[in-house]
């Protein structure tokens, strides 16, 4: 998808460098993703103990593995 937005360019550097990326578009997905993941594990690290994950860790595993594949 093609979106055009206003950037804080010493900002998008900096990530570039710090991720490795050679390319803006590289930084800004791998960015994306990070913020994702950041989220759920938060989301997840919140119903730690409330019981509405109630699954075992081979089962969580294969979760991940099918969600990644999204």
């Amino acid at each position: 998808m093609k979106v055009s937005i206003d950037i804080d360019g010493d900002l998008l550097k900096r990530a570039m460098r710090l991720a490795g990326t050679r390319t803006r578009k590289e930084a800004i997905n791998l960015a994306l993703e990070e913020f994702i993941k950041a989220r759920l594990r938060e989301q997840l690290k919140g119903m730690a103990g409330s019981g509405a994950v109630d699954m075992s860790f081979a089962e969580l595993k294969k979760l991940r593995h099918q969600r990644q594949k999204l």
